[in-house]
């Protein structure tokens, strides 16, 4: 039997003074305006953001302001963690992609530079790279602009995701 581990995507909703979090949380209409994933030791935690070193990046976090962010938990494969490592060392000093997010934001159409990444785009393509959520289940073609926002609704409707912590995490909203 594979073993079972735990890891979470974190959705930022905190800082709501700082002018970027509040651009990007009217921008999207969304109350979130970040997004990263937390492995399965509870303290690193991967991810892009213009606004810290503007490269894919782990960082240790042992303590979290749980009023600044909502956590969807995924329960995976050894083998599938194995993978998310594998995606994250391959794309670990990858740069911000400014010119995809903004323009998949005004296109109907996904833009994506080549090793280049913004958040939740990463954070979704980290997940179906790994096998943690399956592509197809996740009608990710009729989202082109995958703000965190977005990405926090289609994780929830993944097929893969526990129903159970799904149905509590649509309490908080």
């Amino acid at each position: 039997m594979e073993k079972i581990e735990h890891i979470k995507i974190a959705f930022f909703k905190g800082n709501t003074h700082e002018y970027h979090h509040r651009f990007v949380r009217w921008w999207c209409k969304s109350i979130y305006s970040h997004a990263e994933i937390v492995l399965d030791d509870g303290q690193t935690w991967v991810s892009i953001s213009p606004f810290l070193y503007s490269r894919v990046a782990a960082r240790i976090r042992t303590s979290v302001d749980q009023n600044d962010w909502d956590f969807i938990e995924f329960s995976v494969t050894t083998d599938e963690l194995c993978s998310l490592k594998d995606f994250i060392s391959e794309t670990t000093g990858d740069g911000y992609d400014w010119v995809g997010m903004l323009l998949s934001q005004v296109l109907p159409v996904i833009v994506k530079s080549k090793k280049r990444w913004y958040c939740s785009q990463w954070v979704f393509k980290a997940l179906s790279y790994s096998g943690i959520i399956k592509l197809s289940s996740t009608k990710i073609h009729e989202a082109p602009d995958l703000h965190p926002g977005r990405l926090y609704s289609i994780l929830l409707q993944a097929p893969e995701h526990p129903l159970e912590a799904a149905g509590e995490a649509l309490l908080k909203e």
